[in-house]
């Protein structure tokens, strides 16, 4: 690239030629940081981003912690672009008050994680996990299951996310029941979703998947006295953040055989590391389906999400104002708070 080129940091893998095409098509350097296997940009420390990212005026970023610290130690820096929606490893306050922005890929990955939820809450009611070790094992005896078909499905978040699974769930006839901070009438109608505190539906669902962000409010929501409410045999999907649902109280219920099952994407270890015996007693039980964090990594979910992220480092390099739903804080002059 030419000397005028403005340097775009990398430091999430899986990104593809035609992102890659079109940062360089509009004047961009991109840089790849090598990471070694197993390795994700939230494992690097402090002086490590630092380093990486020296001379970048864009980052394309996954699990990083965007702290203070870091932005003050890159002036040239001017927009934090997540490859995911999102945000909470970010420090908004501090890129407000130090004049950058920060964007998430916002719809890139609804489809692929709600694809993901869904087929958690088959491969547990249908046991396919012990249906196939049992079978490796020697056994060929068939293990009953249950059906998704006509279950009643509580629905935790009704953001983009939540309503994807919703579309999909009319499929099977489901009795979609939902708690959402932000009800709206129109919608439940539209959707045939009914609208219930989080109390009744976990009381009233065969079925729980998570799709609400990890907040003060929300952290733990699902705990042992929530789960001790739930009906015998139910299942707990959680695709959305580790930390809202208390892992070690999941562990403990489902060891008690009151809950039916778990899928769970997300874990309290990604974030506390101290709590990594609890995740790794989890996913050696038979009835947890298990995945590193991986609901929104097809080819065709991070194409998606690669060219949102790439999109929005070039409006802000042109000047221009990302989507309005992919910014999550503008310290730009005169633009304020997202």
């Amino acid at each position: 690239m030419g000397s005028g080129s403005r340097r775009v940091v990398v430091t999430q893998r899986f990104f593809d030629a035609a992102s890659i095409a079109f940062l360089e098509q509009t004047g961009c350097e991109v840089v790849f940081t090598e990471l070694p296997p197993g390795q994700a940009d939230g494992d690097l420390s402090h002086d490590e981003l630092a380093s990486v990212l020296d001379g970048a005026e864009g980052w394309i970023v996954g699990h990083a912690r965007v702290t203070r610290e870091l932005l003050a130690a890159l002036p040239r820096l001017s927009i934090v672009s997540r490859r995911g929606v999102g945000h909470e490893r970010v420090d908004l306050d501090a890129a407000r008050e130090l004049g950058r922005v920060v964007t998430i890929a916002a719809g890139g990955n609804d489809a692929s994680v709600a694809d993901q939820a869904i087929g958690m809450m088959i491969g547990l009611g249908r046991r396919f996990r012990e249906t196939q070790a049992q079978m490796i094992g020697g056994s060929w005896s068939i293990l009953m299951g249950t059906d998704l078909y006509r279950k009643t499905v509580g629905v935790v978040g009704l953001g983009r996310i939540g309503r994807s699974v919703v579309r999909r769930l009319s499929g099977f006839e489901a009795r979609v029941i939902a708690a959402t901070s932000r009800p709206d009438p129109s919608y439940a109608v539209q959707a045939g979703v009914t609208f219930m505190d989080v109390q009744t539906l976990l009381r009233e669902s065969d079925y729980v998947t998570l799709h609400a962000p990890l907040t003060p409010a929300t952290r733990h929501m699902i705990d042992a006295a929530s789960l001790s409410t739930m009906r015998p045999g139910a299942f707990v999907i959680n695709t959305a953040r580790g930390g809202l649902v208390s892992d070690a109280d999941l562990l403990a219920a489902l060891k008690s055989g009151h809950i039916g099952g778990a899928g769970l994407d997300v874990f309290e270890s990604e974030s506390d590391p101290r709590m990594r015996p609890v995740t790794d007693e989890l996913i050696a039980l038979p009835n947890v389906i298990a995945s590193p964090h991986a609901g929104a990594s097809t080819r065709e979910g991070l194409a998606r999400t690669n060219m949102i992220a790439a999109r929005c480092v070039v409006d802000v390099f042109q000047g221009r104002s990302p989507p309005t739903e992919c910014v999550v804080a503008d310290g730009r002059a005169g633009q304020g708070a997202a």
